[in-house]
């Protein structure tokens, strides 16, 4: 099948052609023809299986053509969980969008508002805001929804997992009755379900693969390391392995400052994005990764779906997330439209629980790799995936029924008989002594289960 099948206009096949997309991803070939006919869509499919376009696409064909915009209006929102995705998705909309007239912009916070509050008055088509600003900008009366047509909640297990869902009720709430809804997740958990039946009426569901299988073309592997030699093991792969592009994920903007400080004085150029650093010097640095300028990017989790990168070749889990679907979204930074990729995780034993927790969640075992000269004091345990894990990797028994638990907990209540030699005696109700050999005695029994 080819786009233009589709029923897309020859403006936007032309702006898809010079992109060099030759036919839709799976999420597209559905995604497309049911947004066009009006319907909405509930979308659940992998980081990299082409998203964005299947849901901007469809929304450039429906508001093309000229028309007069209204001051502070807009006509389709999409709501997004950072700003770098931001960034990215109106960058889509303009590259998709190059030969038909349809406005855009990005909003979210970190910057001043009020470049922003400019590019409202004349009104726009499409807006791409993150819950946060565009409720500070609502209270501003800087915006009004009455000509709203389309919500799109973009990453929308995201968007919970970063506690927007009581902004994005309230942003719900302001906007008309009559729209269309589309939500799009890489994941579909029980947050993001119970959203789509409050919010969406009657969807259609589009589901692309097992939400519980990765890419099959990212290579996966994990390393066992102590804590304190974490950065010399990962400069040490950098060099063996002549990395010349490498995300690398980390927990805190503080541990981000100090490993690029480490790699840097080991010769490894290298820079980081964070929190911290402000959007104009974040906007930059995520260029400069894209171009090749910089070829080791050390990012904490907030960047982890604002990177767009066709072939982005590697990405290393320096410290594993807390959830597990994290870390799907963050390797799926690599492998992007069928191409080849690497995810390396650095393991020490206080990762350990969460290794467990997304071996459980990617139904496999990951492949252990050893480096040479580097041992490991404490080792990591084999995994389990029929259990949950403890830090020392013991097996949890499983829990027995409510009636078992009972039963057993009345007979442990029991005074515990006297034992002699090998037979255990038991008084009986008239005083008298019995005895039982041990290996027939249910209270032994009891006790040795």
């Amino acid at each position: 099948m080819t786009f233009s099948k589709l029923k897309l206009s020859p403006p936007i096949l032309d702006a898809v052609s010079e992109l060099g997309y030759e036919t839709p991803t799976a999420i597209q070939k559905k995604a497309i023809p049911a947004i066009l006919s009006g319907r909405d869509l509930v979308a659940s499919a992998q980081t990299g299986t082409g998203k964005t376009a299947s849901f901007v696409l469809p929304l450039l064909e429906m508001l093309k053509g000229e028309r007069k915009r209204r001051a502070k209006r807009l006509r389709a929102l999409i709501l997004v969980p950072t700003r770098e995705l931001a960034v990215q998705v109106e960058s889509n909309i303009c590259q998709y969008g190059k030969y038909v007239d349809v406005k855009s912009m990005a909003m979210f916070g970190g910057v001043d508002s009020e470049p922003q509050k400019q590019q409202l008055i004349d009104g726009i088509d499409i807006l791409v805001a993150t819950p946060g600003r565009l409720l500070d900008m609502v209270h501003q009366r800087a915006l009004h929804f009455d000509e709203l047509q389309v919500l799109i909640l973009d990453e929308a297990d995201r968007m919970l997992d970063m506690g927007f869902i009581g902004d994005i009720n309230k942003i719900i709430e302001r906007l008309p009755e009559q729209r269309q809804n589309l939500l799009f997740s890489a994941t579909i958990p029980d947050g993001v379900r119970l959203l789509a039946d409050t919010a969406i009426d009657n969807p259609i569901e589009v589901s692309i693969a097992d939400n519980s299988a990765t890419t099959p073309q990212i290579s996966q592997w994990v390393v066992s390391v102590d804590k304190d030699i974490k950065s010399t093991l990962l400069s040490h792969l950098i060099k063996e392995h002549q990395w010349t592009q490498a995300l690398i994920f980390i927990r805190t903007k503080h541990g981000a400052a100090k490993l690029v400080s480490q790699l840097e004085k080991r010769g490894i150029k290298a820079e980081s994005i964070h929190s911290g650093r402000s959007q104009a010097v974040r906007t930059q640095i995520l260029a400069d990764f894209k171009s090749g300028e910089i070829g080791i990017l050390v990012a904490t989790g907030i960047a982890s779906r604002g990177i767009d990168i066709d072939e982005l070749t590697r990405v290393v889990n320096y410290d594993l997330p807390d959830d597990a679907d994290d870390y799907i979204h963050r390797i799926g930074r690599t492998g992007r439209a069928g191409s080849c990729g690497e995810a390396v995780s650095l393991v020490s034993m206080d990762d350990f629980k969460r290794l467990c927790a997304i071996e459980r969640r990617l139904d496999q075992i990951l492949d252990r790799r050893k480096i040479e000269g580097f041992t490991t004091v404490k080792e990591l345990p084999d995994s389990n995936l029929n259990f949950v894990s403890s830090s020392t990797g013991e097996k949890k028994p499983k829990k027995r029924d409510k009636k078992k638990r009972d039963e057993a907990s009345r007979e442990e209540r029991k005074p515990k008989p006297r034992k002699s030699n090998n037979n255990s005696h038991t008084e009986t109700s008239d005083g008298s002594s019995t005895s039982t050999p041990d290996s027939q005695n249910p209270w032994l029994n009891i006790r040795k289960k």
